[in-house]
């Protein structure tokens, strides 16, 4: 499997990139989108000295940047004939103030949904090209809701509010997805939504407050955090399973618990079908990018 992973330098990126390496004799072909080249090849150094695992390589892409995310779709598409998969993962955490991109959007919003909007699109024809059942995994979590009268958090800004908002907009992306490949004729795309039962311990704990480490070091304790590495231990089959166990799962929400896949029930505006077209032609303006239009207008006249 050729597999894509945005976010993939810390937490559940690179414990899944890592796992993913060096399963099934090392036949994965790991991806790491990422912001920085330093981190990026220290990152593949670390996971080949632990798996002898080879065949990795990195696309350098800021998300706070639409005018890298055009450059790295480019770049994917000219090195690549396929994917596989995709796990749309990056994503901030804490921060201390808002962050205002170059685009003019709230950095949470622009990095952990929008940028991955535009790359996902411009994607799905190399996942269609794959032999194995295209797939994409969201990390994704329960609750939250869409500002709407105030999406780039301008007049009221929390870093958790930016969070779950993008965590909304992405649950309503992958099922929008999934509705419309459904009616595609032949389709072998899943879409699937996951959320890891247990909180993971990654870099976050180096910039979040030292009140905030502290309970974070007492949860630890009481085993409220896992490893990025039993992370990707319990993700990896979404990554790969055999088509047919993929596209049984496509449009669910799901979690682990109990050693098994459990869906989760979803909110009924993540499922509302007018409330998914207003996010869709919402995230379109915000791209401003024609091509990526485009491929959204095709997609909706294959799925007639």
């Amino acid at each position: 499997m050729k597999i894509l992973v945005t976010g993939g330098t810390n937490g559940m990126g690179k414990g899944v990139a890592k796992v993913l390496a060096g399963i099934d004799n090392q036949i994965h072909e790991v991806i790491l989108l990422c912001r920085s080249k330093e981190l990026g090849e220290s990152t593949i150094k670390e996971i080949e000295n632990s798996t002898m695992k080879k065949k990795m390589s990195i696309i350098l892409c800021d998300l706070a940047k639409l005018s890298d995310v055009r450059n790295a779709i480019n770049e994917i598409q000219s090195k690549h004939k396929f994917l596989d998969c995709i796990f749309i993962n990056a994503g901030l955490g804490y921060a201390a103030k808002r962050v205002e991109t170059e685009d003019g959007m709230d950095s949470h919003f622009q990095v952990n949904y929008l940028s991955q909007f535009m790359l996902t699109l411009n994607l799905l024809n190399l996942l269609e090209n794959s032999e194995n059942g295209g797939r994409i995994i969201f990390n994704v979590t329960k609750g939250g809701k869409i500002l709407w009268d105030d999406m780039q958090m301008k007049n009221v800004w929390s870093y958790e509010s930016g969070i779950h908002q993008a965590m909304v907009a992405k649950r309503m992306f992958f099922v929008k997805l999934h509705d419309l490949y459904r009616d595609v004729k032949g389709s072998k795309l899943s879409f699937i939504g996951f959320e890891i039962s247990k909180t993971v311990w990654s870099n976050q704990i180096n910039i979040i407050p030292v009140f905030m480490k502290i309970m974070a070091t007492i949860m630890k304790y009481f085993g409220t955090f896992i490893s990025i590495e039993k992370c990707g231990v319990i993700m990896s089959p979404l990554f790969t399973e055999k088509q047919e166990e993929s596209l049984k799962k496509s449009g669910e929400f799901i979690t682990w618990k109990k050693n098994e896949f459990i869906e989760i029930k979803e909110d009924e505006i993540i499922l509302n079908q007018e409330m998914q077209d207003r996010l869709w032609n919402a995230s379109l303006q915000l791209c401003k990018d024609e091509k990526t239009t485009q491929i959204a207008e095709n997609l909706y006249n294959y799925a007639k």
